[in-house]
């Protein structure tokens, strides 16, 4: 798997994600948005990449200055079995059970300023990040 960049714009507004058949409304909270924007960047990267039909990996690492590391990778294969799918304007998103228990509510942007270009989380379970954004503890 190979890792993409990481940044955001809080005015972006959300695909809210399509909950399994008969889901209770409880669930939704137990997943990731992503807004149209990040979806974008990722079908390109992905047609970029020469693998469209490939999806992309959001989770976490222990580590980094806070505690937890955001991570967002290439996935070839298919979800592994108890992953959380998540669809976007055609993209697939894989979320395994053990980071959407910190990741649950998170919205997944893209942002592109003069400082930096990238994928933004915007996680409200965060208690504390780091300055570069890339790391935060609950």
């Amino acid at each position: 798997m190979t890792s993409l960049s990481s940044a955001a714009n809080p005015s972006a507004q959300p695909v809210a994600p399509q909950p399994p058949a008969g889901a209770e409304a409880s669930l939704s909270k137990a997943t990731i948005a992503v807004t149209p924007r990040a979806a974008t960047m990722a079908r390109k990267q992905l047609e970029k990449r020469g693998t469209p039909d490939a999806a992309i990996r959001i989770g976490l690492r222990g580590g980094g200055c806070s505690g937890f590391s955001y991570v967002i990778e290439f996935a070839d294969g298919a979800p592994r079995e108890r992953d959380r799918v998540i669809e976007a304007d055609g993209v697939r998103f894989f979320v395994d059970p053990k980071s959407l228990i910190y990741l649950a509510g998170t919205v997944l942007d893209w942002e592109q300023t003069l400082m930096r270009q990238g994928f933004k989380f915007q996680n409200p379970n965060e208690a504390a990040s780091c300055g570069c954004g890339h790391s935060f503890s609950v």
